[in-house]
């Protein structure tokens, strides 16, 4: 929840409320109807994934998408064939695998608005089986030739002699952020709850990927300390690091605190680096967030109500 605790009394019903934004009332409903209610203005925002608002955001531009990737959720929409299709790995072989089975291609899925697109773009004739239960027993079974599913691990389509084709990705997908357009437009409280939001996301997000360092150093001054550290690349911090005097019990003025940023797949080289310019005492913290002075996706977003 980006740091931000979402209050659920009674864990049976559907509503929550986040204590910080006290505007904000909390539906918890299928990733499908997010996007359904999202889209006829029911509510202003929705959490869900990109593949179901692709699939479900009509044709209205009633939709405007804030954030596409927040980070989890991650899976990818696609074609999917039977493993004894040894003569098929592509699209261009699918196609000629379709034209010769004598009736159009039968593809099992739950996304028939993105499935139907991508076949028709490429122009292979299909006939489309809707299901709602599991995809992938549908070629053996015999009620499908094909499938279009959701693939994250792959694991699934392996244990069931299935493998997907290698250009068939029809959509990629995570966690992402919705907005009803036409209340961001007409409704302020609306408007300055999707800036509390993306302001939220973006600081936790840009918060998740690095760490605060805070370590002593010896230096005749600042401005030498903050030298030392532009050498070395990998802790130069955002935009350099606050460097300031410790007091320490024998008043040697040369002592001082440094407090910089760094990634935190480069945590390692950080300290490393540190160490090498005679940094000690070194301590290493989470952030909660690292806000921007504006977050870009709000920006974004305003310039997307103005078009």
């Amino acid at each position: 929840a980006c740091g931000l605790k979402v209050y659920k009394p009674n864990p049976r019903q559907y509503e929550a409320r986040i204590p910080a934004l006290p505007e904000l009332h909390v539906l918890f409903q299928r990733p499908g109807d997010i996007v359904v209610s999202v889209r006829d203005g029911s509510v202003e925002f929705g959490i869900t994934g990109i593949d179901v608002t692709e699939e479900r955001k009509g044709t209205n531009d009633s939709i405007l998408m804030l954030h596409d990737s927040l980070g989890f959720g991650q899976c990818s929409l696609n074609l999917a064939v039977p493993e004894s299709w040894e003569d098929v790995q592509d699209m261009e072989s699918l196609a000629r695998k379709a034209a010769g089975l004598g009736h159009p291609l039968r593809v099992a899925t739950k996304y028939p608005c993105l499935t139907s697109r991508f076949l028709d773009e490429r122009k292979i004739a299909h006939t489309l089986i809707s299901a709602e239960g599991t995809l992938e027993t549908a070629p053996s079974i015999g009620y499908a030739d094909m499938i279009s599913d959701l693939v994250s691990s792959g694991q699934t389509l392996r244990d069931n002699r299935l493998r997907p084709l290698t250009d068939g990705l029809i959509q990629s997908s995570q966690a992402a952020l919705i907005a009803n357009k036409s209340a961001l437009k007409n409704n302020p409280l609306a408007l300055k709850v999707a800036r509390q939001l993306l302001e939220f996301f973006e600081a936790h997000l840009r918060a998740s990927e690095n760490l605060a360092i805070f370590a002593n150093m010896r230096g005749a001054s600042p401005e030498a300390i903050a030298e030392q550290i532009f050498s070395q690349p990998v802790i130069s911090g955002l935009e350099g690091p606050t460097v300031s005097r410790v007091v320490v019990r024998d008043h040697d003025p040369n002592w001082f605190a440094v407090n910089i940023i760094v990634r935190r797949s480069q945590i390692f080289e950080a300290i490393t680096a540190l160490r090498s310019i005679g940094g000690s005492g070194v301590v290493v913290m989470p952030g909660t967030y690292i806000f921007d002075e504006e977050p870009p996706r709000y920006m974004a977003m305003l310039q997307a109500l103005e078009d």
